[in-house]
């Protein structure tokens, strides 16, 4: 069984109750089997709460999808003064984490899972396009942080945060789609680009 995260570890409402629920079934079942019932067996309370709550499976996920989007904007704050390139690596860990924890592939396998639906589902297509943005402004607004301070090269900003955005999009899937750990590579090679192209310091 899939752990629960830490902020889901001492849930405030009914509502974080339920996500810890989802969070649990979608590691442990993935998306193609989750079933309600696979959620109601993770939640304390009962089932017809879940159907109280919402309609059916993918409105519960694309809550869930809502509510993890919003724990990432709670954590990912940039504070004035913090080092640029610090926070960069930080915020790009937490994307690449090497070697991977078994509940983060869980978590990796499901989230490929959930996007690949965006392909054919408006609601989930809507979902990854807000979120993807919400990852490419957030590292964008590292850089802008990061020229006004001198501590970054006059790089566009919205286009290389696309460019790392891409390739750590691309790595996230290709771990947990093939059987080929190329993430280490990923990581040193952006660690280069980063070091020769974007800081300052490099120079």
């Amino acid at each position: 069984m899939s752990r629960t995260p830490p902020f889901l570890a001492d849930p405030a409402d009914t509502r974080e109750e339920i996500m810890g629920a989802v969070y649990r079934a979608l590691c442990t079942h993935g998306y193609a089997n989750l079933t309600i019932q696979l959620i109601a067996d993770e939640f304390a309370k009962s089932k017809s709460l879940l159907y109280h709550h919402y309609d059916g499976k993918d409105d519960l996920l694309l809550d869930f999808l809502e509510f993890m989007l919003e724990r990432f904007e709670e954590r990912i704050p940039f504070p004035e003064g913090e080092d640029v390139a610090a926070h960069l690596d930080t915020f790009v860990d937490r994307m690449l984490v090497t070697p991977m924890p078994e509940d983060y592939r869980e978590f990796s396998q499901a989230m490929v899972e959930l996007r690949a639906q965006a392909a054919h589902d408006d609601e989930y297509r809507d979902y990854f396009t807000r979120s993807d943005r919400l990852f490419r402004r957030q590292i964008a607004r590292i850089l802008r942080a990061g020229i006004d301070r001198g501590a970054v090269r006059d790089v566009d900003p919205d286009r290389t945060a696309a460019t790392i955005h891409a390739l750590i999009i691309g790595a996230m899937t290709q771990r947990v789609t093939t059987d080929d750990e190329t993430t280490a590579d990923v990581r040193a090679e952006l660690d280069r680009y980063l070091r020769e192209c974007v800081y300052r310091d490099a120079e």
